[in-house]
């Protein structure tokens, strides 16, 4: 039988990327890290293994390909600006719209 999953966050993943990149994040057992990020209190790092792990190899290649960079750089680049960019992202705490790739781009320039 197929059981509903219902999103313990609220809103869908579907037209929010970032919701999906956390629901990733969360998947993988990097919660505690996303959640932190969102909130407003301090934030936890992540490794750029975590951030391989969480992610599936194709949205790291395709980030990794507009960025310019290989999927290990990419990796790494993601877990040094991810926590600040999601942190600056949802100064309310609120999950906002906006893909993987206009994250890093928005914090590579």
């Amino acid at each position: 039988g197929g059981g509903a999953g219902g999103q313990a966050a609220g809103g869908n993943g579907a037209n929010n990327p970032l919701g999906g990149l956390l629901d990733m994040l969360t998947k993988s057992g990097l919660a505690d890290q996303a959640q932190s990020w969102i909130g407003t209190g301090e934030n936890k790092p992540v490794s750029a293994d975590q951030i391989k792990d969480a992610l599936p190899d194709g949205a790291l290649r395709k980030a990794a390909e507009q960025a310019g960079v290989s999927p290990e750089q990419a990796a790494d680049e993601i877990a040094q600006v991810l926590p600040q960019a999601v942190d600056k992202l949802t100064p309310q705490g609120q999950v906002p719209s906006g893909s993987l790739e206009d994250i890093i781009k928005a914090q590579a320039l």
